[in-house]
């Protein structure tokens, strides 16, 4: 089996990136932990400062360009987060980014990117129609593209947080991930099942365009159409040239559970109403397989990663049905 990354390698993103991203807490759920009789905590990634986990893996990267390739500027395809934290990490490192984004991201995200000093490209109507306009202004203007997911420097930046809950949890028995091009689930897994290979790790998806769930189903990159949906930081394809996530996925997640868009629904007024958490759906699916019990058993000490909380306010309280 080929060896997609080290522990070494993600040591080496643990030097590089703490000057821009934040250690998050783990945070005790104590009504959910009741009603699953066993310790969970959140790992809030949403306290990061661009308010999801994607900028570990993007300043991962980033740290490892050439000054000459920095100079150039940076660009890239996303949903949102990633273009956020590729803004972000741009402006930190004394850069310029723009970001490709179909025509449908929320306009709350747009506003994130614009906040982080990126350049909004809107191009086509899915990622993978931006991740085209992308390539251009990586041609045309010599910009270094930053991968979302596929790639080493990106999930072993993301695999910094499995780092941090080994460091605070001596025995970890399960972790809930959200799942999308399998970036943060691939990290975290990977350094996860290296010091306990017997904790479960599931990944969780929305039901409608799982891509990296139909994708193994069907034993190879498949393309995937884009709904909307409450959870659309997991929206997106997983590329058919795809070199190390899927691989890792196959190889390290135990199972992956979908859950509906009520089920998300629920999950984010729950959140909000016991923990006072304002997370996007996709920020909550984890929770969402608790709740709904498609996990039955997680063992004695279990982690689910809280991704972000970039969701706008209108949708919010709709969603909660907040007046």
């Amino acid at each position: 089996m080929k060896q997609y990354i080290t522990m070494g390698d993600v040591y080496e993103a643990k030097k590089l990136v703490y000057d821009i991203v934040r250690k998050t807490p783990l945070y005790k759920a104590q009504d959910l932990s009741k009603k699953n009789k066993s310790q969970i905590y959140f790992k809030l990634e949403f306290l990061q400062d661009t308010r999801s986990f994607k900028v570990r893996g993007a300043t991962n990267f980033a740290r490892h360009l050439r000054s000459e390739e920095l100079n150039n500027g940076l660009t890239t395809y996303s949903t949102g987060n990633h273009g956020r934290a590729t803004a972000y990490v741009a402006k930190k490192l004394n850069t310029d980014a723009k970001i490709c984004i179909s025509k449908n991201v929320p306009k709350n995200k747009i506003a994130g990117i614009k906040n982080s000093y990126g350049k909004v490209v809107i191009h086509g109507n899915s990622q993978d129609e931006a991740q085209v306009k992308a390539v251009e202004l990586s041609k045309t203007e010599k910009r270094a593209i930053v991968p979302p997911f596929d790639n080493k420097y990106i999930i072993c930046g993301q695999a910094t947080i499995g780092l941090e809950i080994l460091e605070k949890i001596p025995k970890l028995d399960s972790i809930l991930v959200p799942l999308s091009g399998g970036g943060l689930i691939s990290g975290i897994a990977f350094v996860i099942k290296s010091i306990y290979p017997d904790c479960k790790v599931y990944g969780i998806s929305m039901e409608k365009g799982a891509a990296m769930y139909e994708s193994i189903k069907a034993g190879k990159p498949v393309r995937v159409g884009e709904h909307e949906s409450l959870a659309d930081s997991l929206q997106g394809g997983i590329l058919f040239d795809n070199q190390y996530t899927y691989d890792m996925v196959k190889k390290y997640v135990d199972k992956i559970i979908l859950v509906s868009e009520e089920e998300i629904k629920e999950a984010m007024s729950y959140v909000f109403k016991e923990e006072h958490f304002v997370l996007e759906g996709a920020a909550v699916v984890g929770i969402a397989a608790l709740l709904s019990k498609k996990i039955k058993s997680i063992g004695g000490n279990s982690v689910i990663v809280t991704t972000g909380s970039n969701v706008g306010n209108n949708l919010f309280l709709n969603t909660l049905n907040i007046k």
